[in-house]
């Protein structure tokens, strides 16, 4: 049987290298369920993978499209849990990537949905808040009352941090790039929103300076930085005492290199956070969060910010949007 899937065949900007084809349905080996498509959210992992430029290379021709809500067609052998029927969500296993018509999936990577839970929804509810949920619980350890530093706060991963910031007290810190990001950012509960974009006496903002203000000297104990340069440098300069940076990741496109005579002098820790290797090493602990998180959704408190709902055929496009950095929340596909 076949179907429709973009497919890389050669590294480089996804708009130029992602082409729609139609292509044998891919089948389930040991361990592995086919699902049927119904939503997949969209990652900035997934331009890295067209580049070339992500941690998992995996053989061309490939399907991107990390993350999938569907249901299940088919299983491999081995496989007890999820059945034939069952709504699940979780992570494709690649190269059969979530943008296309069907997909593949580890079954013990495919998580049960519940009725409540939109398709969208539930393709947004995964890897976003999984990532902020480990990064600001297993590896900051965020407590009641501290102040949350959140960049690219009205973006995909970075709404899904203020949220779950709020959700355990933090007093959250949102940086937007842009005005019309402001708002957004307010609405997803950040206490203080500062525009890294906006002009202060004529010249542009500074960014440790405003958040020093913000927590009457204090300084930032956790900062969420999935974008890294030059927000990553500012970070360093209003960390408080004992402060936790957690790099998530690179979306400014510069990897710095950290100063640790820095960290030394200001008594501060840099943290890495690869959420998937959570999967390989401790899946109960991941099962665990999305049963959390899935009790935070139902309860109103966390609700996946969606920019915007594109067909299959607007793939490569919506990828460029979302990578230009000029959009705000998630962007889902649907076949």
């Amino acid at each position: 049987m076949s179907m429709r899937a973009w497919q890389v065949a050669e590294l480089g900007e996804p708009a130029e290298v992602l082409r729609l084809r139609e292509v044998p349905e891919p089948v389930p080996g040991p361990g592995q369920v086919l699902v049927e498509v119904a939503a997949s959210a969209m990652n900035f992992a997934d331009s890295l993978l067209c580049r070339g430029e992500y941690q998992v290379k995996p053989p061309r021709p490939f399907t991107p499209g990390l993350e999938v809500c569907g249901r299940v067609l088919a299983t491999g052998d081995g496989v007890t849990s999820p059945a034939v029927g069952e709504r699940v969500l979780g992570s494709a296993a690649l190269p059969a990537g979530g943008f296309a018509d069907r997909a593949l999936m580890d079954a013990s990577a495919a998580f049960p949905v519940p009725d409540a839970v939109s398709d969208v929804t539930a393709a947004a509810l995964y890897i976003g808040y999984q990532t902020s949920w480990f990064a600001l619980h297993r590896r900051a350890n965020l407590r009641p009352g501290e102040h949350l530093l959140v960049h690219a706060a009205s973006g995909g991963v970075g709404s899904s941090a203020v949220q779950l910031g709020k959700a355990a007290g933090a007093h959250v810190i949102g940086v937007v790039g842009g005005q019309h990001k402001v708002e957004v950012a307010r609405a997803l509960g950040c206490d203080v929103v500062i525009d890294r974009k906006a002009t202060v006496g004529g010249g542009p903002v500074d960014l440790a300076a405003a958040v020093l203000e913000a927590t009457d000297g204090h300084g930032a104990d956790v900062v969420y930085d999935p974008v890294g340069g030059p927000a990553f440098e500012a970070s360093t300069r209003c960390i408080a005492f004992e402060g936790r940076i957690v790099v998530i990741g690179f979306a400014s496109g510069t990897r710095q290199q950290a100063r640790l005579n820095h960290a030394l002098v200001k008594n501060y820790t840099i943290l890495g956070l690869h959420w998937s290797l959570y999967l390989e090493h401790t899946p109960d602990l991941v099962r665990q969060c999305h049963d959390e998180l899935l009790g935070l959704a139902a309860d109103g408190r966390l609700e996946p910010l969606i920019a915007e709902v594109v067909g299959l055929e607007d793939v490569p496009a919506a990828l460029g949007r979302l990578t230009g950095g000029g959009t705000t929340g998630r962007i889902v596909v649907r076949p």
